[in-house]
């Protein structure tokens, strides 16, 4: 998976819960990756895609996804 690219990451996991679900949607197979650190509490959550899906995802997300 060392390929796939991040196009979105978040400090809120079901934020990018919600970006990994809708982009799931669409078939574009992302995958949620937890990078935070469970002693300290700090990191992200990143949802990666393959490198062929990475522009339709990022047009998916900043268009159809908003967090308000």
């Amino acid at each position: 998976m060392s390929d796939w690219q991040k196009v979105y990451q978040d400090d809120l996991e079901y934020r990018a819960e919600i970006v990994r679900a809708v982009l799931e949607d669409q078939e574009l197979h992302p995958v949620l990756l937890n990078k935070k650190d469970s002693n300290y509490q700090f990191g992200h959550f990143e949802v990666q895609v393959a490198p062929d899906h990475v522009i339709k995802a990022l047009k998916i997300i900043n268009e159809e996804i908003r967090f308000e």
